[in-house]
């Protein structure tokens, strides 16, 4: 039971921290690295909603660390990978080329063989 809590753990963080990435991409509007722009982010509520989701899901990742091994959890989390891909194609209509495709495959297949062992 401790290692599906875990996996369920690590996955909610994970898909979290994707999300966190989606809403950073659509939020961010283009500036230039002067500390002037960068401080406007502050006021930016998509911008301030992603860092918070991001923030969350490094709770939610640390307690899952706390709860599991880290060769275990650390290579689990990478399922970010998948779900970043998904959010992508989905949200984003970005286009996904076989390279990425097949290095998806790769990605989810080591997540498996992770959580079986």
């Amino acid at each position: 039971m401790d290692g599906i809590f875990t996996i369920g753990t690590t996955l909610i963080a994970a898909a979290i921290a994707a999300y966190s990435q989606y809403l950073f991409k659509r939020s961010l509007p283009e500036f230039k690295l002067k500390i002037t722009e960068m401080l406007h982010l502050v006021k930016n509520r998509g911008v301030m909603s992603a860092a918070f989701l991001y923030f969350g899901s490094l709770a939610i990742y640390l307690f899952a660390l706390r709860s599991g091994n880290l060769s275990f959890v650390y290579p689990t989390f990478a399922s970010i990978f998948i779900f970043v891909f998904l959010i992508s194609k989905v949200y984003l209509h970005e286009r996904i080329g076989t390279a990425k495709a097949v290095g998806l495959m790769l990605v989810f297949i080591g997540v498996i063989l992770v959580a079986l062992t």
